[in-house]
C-alpha cells in the first residue's frame, strides 16, 4: 500500500461542530437566497474577477457623479446589488476553498479506506481458500458486497400444469 496521507482522525465533535456551523450559516442566509432556473442562470450576464473591478469602479463613479446617473437607474438597488455581490463573492471564495479541502481530504481518506478494504478482502479470500476457520463466511459476505460484483437473481421454481 502507498503512504497513508490521511492519518489524523477528525474527531466526531469537530465534525459535529462544523455541521452545526454550516447549518447555522445556511439558516442565517436563507431569507436572502434565490433559486434560479438553469435557463435564468444561462441567460444572466456573469460577474467574474474582471467584471467585479468594472462594477466596483462604476458604482464608485455613479456616486461621485450623480448627474451622470440616468433617471431609470435606481441607485438604492445598485447599492444593494453591489454590496451583496461583493460580500457574497468573498464568502463564495472562502466556501470554495473549504469545499476543495473537504473534497480532497474525503477523496484521500476514502481511497485509503478502500485500499485497506481490498487488502483485507484479498487476505480473507486466501484464508477462505486455505480453509481457515471462519474465513469462508466473511469472504462470502464481502464477496456479495464487492463493488461491481454481479448479484445472482433468486431462481423461481417453474410450475407445471
Amino acid at each position: 500500500m502507498k503512504d497513508n496521507k490521511h492519518s489524523q482522525a477528525i474527531p466526531e465533535s469537530t465534525l459535529a461542530q462544523a455541521q452545526a456551523k454550516i447549518a447555522e450559516a445556511a439558516t442565517l442566509l436563507q431569507p436572502y437566497m434565490l433559486a434560479l432556473t438553469p435557463t435564468e442562470r444561462h441567460e444572466l450576464p456573469k460577474m467574474g474577477p474582471k467584471t467585479l473591478n468594472f462594477v466596483e469602479k462604476s458604482h464608485e463613479f455613479a456616486h461621485e457623479n450623480p448627474t451622470l446617473v440616468p433617471p431609470y437607474l435606481k441607485m438604492e438597488d445598485f447599492d444593494v446589488d453591489f454590496a451583496d455581490a461583493h460580500g457574497l463573492w468573498t464568502l463564495n471564495n472562502r466556501i470554495s476553498q473549504l469545499e476543495d479541502g473537504i473534497s480532497d481530504t474525503q477523496m484521500a481518506a476514502g481511497s485509503e479506506a478502500y485500499q485497506a478494504a481490498l487488502v483485507f478482502y484479498n487476505s480473507v479470500k486466501i484464508a477462505a481458500s486455505s480453509n481457515v476457520n471462519g474465513a469462508k463466511a466473511v469472504y462470502e459476505e464481502l464477496k456479495r458486497r464487492f463493488p461491481g460484483a454481479k448479484r445472482q437473481k433468486e431462481e423461481t421454481p417453474e410450475t407445471s400444469e
